[in-house]
């Protein structure tokens, strides 16, 4: 129970910053979908998704690694500190300066010719983001949530002040501004982490080698993963029939997919914590069985989520402010679901990180890829953004289930499969009730409606799982 409170501790504080910081920069939806046409909305998720994938390029697994390593007794954690920073910022330097040299042939491949900088700025941003996540991941093995959690929260602020006063008090409209706000906000963060690198421990080479052996799998496996969250949007302008309207396409499923995002961020706010948890933990006999439940807990919450975001969307679509973006509310529920099955696959991946065979984690990123790149490719052009929607899902969903059948073989762990079913028909059955075996006109009543619904899967949470003796602070008022 102690190394669960700890767990619970750090997950509450990153949990908080990821959670305050998604809310924030929730923020961003409203405003930007205010003040730019669809088109322009679609620039931003076609770009941000490039980000997003060089970004994994450009840490190749160091991240991992470096708890990885960091935690073995062999090894000195400030020499692999020291060595995971020099191999992140050199290969993060080596980029920058190859991107701006051929900027505008870059460009031109990316589609947009005429508008070179606004690759320009996402080539800074994506160098100096890969190598920020070094210091960031220093500062979650030191568990030191708090500075954390301080530098994550700073950089939302200042992005979110920054874009009220140019889209909302200056009125401004122009998309390029979009994008240099957010080298302006990563430039001072980077600043901030100054403080945190550490070099002097030097270099080992054979350390960098054997680091460099165990992260190439993780690399594969982060592209390929990533490429299940934004191949469709790297894909949906070139493979869409109607050229013209496909930036309008993308950017009404862009902004929808951010109201998905909830998902995410719990997935995300769990992962700071839960990662140097297990490293910290996996020499403990009983470690198993601490990895059994705590795939059951998160499943459990993230259902939780899942039928909160639902049953309230009635008032969560108006973070997209333009109606015109509400035909895409369809795709929210399989989105989030694709995003339970992301976590559960994260979950699922320690069996390899911890017995070093990484390889596997690559096997199934790849064939969840494969699935989804294939559904895109195939339906996409006669079924638009729906296409997308389903391909994530099928693709996270073919991964999480390659690596729970494989895992069990290579390193079997007891899952309490019995009470996560029961929470998966619950959950489900809770959700078809409420959006259409029950049609209720009224919006405030079918509020209310939901809301009991809602603490019907609470109730039974509370009941069989989590009961209110247990809970800090709570347990106070039920000895």
């Amino acid at each position: 129970m102690a190394k669960f409170k700890s767990l619970a501790r750090d997950t509450a504080v990153y949990g908080l910053s990821s959670i305050i910081g998604r809310f924030l920069n929730y923020l961003l939806v409203p405003i930007h979908t205010s003040a730019l046409v669809t088109g322009d909305y679609g620039i931003t998720t076609n770009i941000y998704a490039w980000t997003g994938l060089f970004l994994v390029i450009l840490t190749f697994g160091m991240e991992t690694t470096y708890f990885r390593f960091a935690n073995k007794e062999t090894e000195n954690p400030e020499m692999v500190y020291s060595t995971v920073l020099k191999m992140v910022g050199f290969v993060a330097l080596i980029f920058v300066v190859a991107c701006l040299l051929g900027l505008q042939p870059l460009a031109n491949v990316m589609g947009y010719a005429e508008h070179p900088w606004y690759i320009g700025m996402m080539v800074i941003v994506v160098a100096m983001d890969a190598f920020q996540a070094i210091p960031f991941a220093y500062l979650r093995y030191r568990h030191k949530p708090i500075h954390f959690a301080c530098l994550k929260l700073l950089f939302i602020f200042l992005s979110i002040s920054l874009n009220l006063i140019y889209f909302v008090w200056m009125k401004g409209k122009d998309v390029f501004f979009a994008f240099f706000i957010n080298l302006v906000c990563t430039t001072i963060i980077g600043l901030l982490l100054i403080p945190q690198l550490k070099f002097k421990a030097g270099f080992d080479k054979d350390l960098a080698k054997k680091m460099l052996k165990y992260s190439y799998p993780i690399l594969i496996l982060g592209i390929a993963g990533l490429l299940n969250q934004v191949a469709d949007k790297i894909l949906f302008p070139h493979i869409y029939p109607d050229k013209e309207d496909a930036n309008n396409q993308l950017g009404i499923y862009g902004a929808c997919c951010k109201i998905a995002m909830i998902m995410a961020m719990l997935t995300q706010a769990f992962r700071y914590a839960y990662e140097p948890f297990v490293f910290g933990t996996s020499r403990e006999k009983d470690s198993k069985e601490t990895y059994a439940q705590g795939m059951k807990f998160f499943i459990i919450f993230t259902l939780l989520a899942f039928l909160a975001v639902m049953f309230y969307l009635d008032i969560l679509k108006y973070f997209v402010r333009q109606q015109e973006y509400w035909v895409g509310l369809k795709v929210i529920p399989i989105v989030m679901a694709a995003e339970i099955f992301m976590g559960v696959f994260f979950n699922l991946s320690f069996w390899y990180k911890l017995t070093d065979e990484t390889k596997w984690g690559a096997y199934f990123s790849i064939a969840g890829c494969v699935v989804l790149i294939a559904i895109n490719l195939i339906f996409v052009p006669r079924f638009g953004y729906m296409a997308c929607a389903w391909g994530g899902f099928c693709g996270y969903g073919v991964a999480m289930l390659l690596s729970y059948f494989v895992g069990q073989k290579k390193y079997p762990i007891n899952y309490p499969l019995k009470s996560i079913f029961i929470y998966v028909v619950l959950a489900m059955a809770l959700y078809v009730i409420g959006f259409y075996a029950v049609q209720i006109d009224n919006l405030w009543l079918r509020l209310i409606f939901r809301t009991v619904l809602l603490l019907v899967f609470v109730g039974y949470i509370i009941q069989h799982d989590l009961p209110l003796k247990e809970i800090p602070y709570i347990n106070r008022f039920f000895k």
